[in-house]
């Protein structure tokens, strides 16, 4: 179909092959937007792909949609500056660096302005109303501050100070300091009970096992086994409810536990019944439960 360019000037269809409504697939997430919009910054990555007469040789999906091999999650930022080339962020953005890191890849050279940091005269961070968070703009400014807090406590313990308690044990660094913390261990889980309440229960296994708290506990007690597929790049210092585990035994999460200090100070449970069927008077039984361990 014929087609307004950039400028408003209608071109043949076998010079401008893109439809007006085009469906684009980065990395897994879809995206609905108009040509005009894609094309809206010249020189970019996605205008040089938008207005070239070869279409074929762009990407596509199994649906026929034009594939990006970027981060979804980021794209809606990069589609948002597209449309009217402003930047709006939420507050405290804890991805700013990757997302400069997109900027540079679709080219757009005043984005990429926008989203490096920002000093002062003073040589310090200015009050940008997009800014990250400060630990976000070092890589290793957990690191340093870990450091600092223990070396704050280690004085203190080894006199007796009030209100603190270390653990040390001979690890890579020749002292390996326990910080205090909560862990939340969730799961849901449901059974089937007949009328006949003499019946065994039809109990199913625990389809997953829930991780909160901070990030850099769970990933001290639980390694390898923790996904974290769904919060990928949450720092260090931060804390996160969507962590799950990798196995589905609770007694081996409570081990784990156990192994690292940690020690149960609270649980609860909530639960709902309702009927399997219409025809019989078999109940689903379904509960949450969360257990809270603490490490001082």
């Amino acid at each position: 179909m014929a087609l307004a360019d950039n400028a408003g000037c209608a071109k043949p269809s076998e010079d401008f092959p893109f439809p007006e409504i085009i469906e684009l697939n980065v990395g897994g997430q879809v995206y609905i937007t108009r040509h005009p919009t894609l094309v809206s910054v010249p020189g970019s990555l996605l205008w040089e792909m938008f207005t070239q007469k070869n279409v074929r040789s762009l990407a596509r999906d199994s649906k026929g949609r034009f594939f990006v091999d970027r981060d979804g999650f980021l794209f809606r930022y990069i589609l948002d500056y597209m449309r009217d080339q402003q930047l709006v962020l939420p507050d405290h953005f804890p991805e700013r660096n990757r997302l400069q890191r997109e900027a540079e890849y679709f080219m757009l050279p005043e984005l990429v302005k926008m989203l490096a940091p920002k000093l002062s005269k003073q040589n310090s961070l200015g009050d940008d109303p997009c800014q990250s968070d400060p630990e976000e703009l070092s890589p290793n400014a957990d690191a340093t501050r870990n450091l600092t807090s223990a070396s704050a406590m280690l004085p203190s313990a080894m006199t007796g100070g009030p209100g603190v308690s270390v653990t040390t044990g001979v690890g890579a660094s020749g002292t390996d300091v326990r910080r205090a913390g909560f862990i939340t261990i969730g799961y849901r889980g449901s059974y089937t009970l007949g009328r006949d309440s003499q019946t065994d229960a039809k109990f199913r296994r625990v389809a997953r096992i829930m991780v909160c708290g901070k990030t850099s506990l769970a990933k001290e007690v639980f390694g390898d086994t923790l996904n974290e597929s769904r919060d990928p790049d949450r720092p260090p210092e931060r804390y996160t409810s969507r962590y799950y585990l990798k196995f589905t035994f609770l007694e081996q999460a409570f081990d784990k536990l156990a192994d690292a200090g940690f020690h149960m100070v609270a649980c609860n449970s909530t639960g709902t019944c309702a009927f399997a069927h219409d025809q019989t008077d078999d109940r689903i039984w379904t509960s949450y439960t969360e257990y809270v361990f603490y490490r001082e």
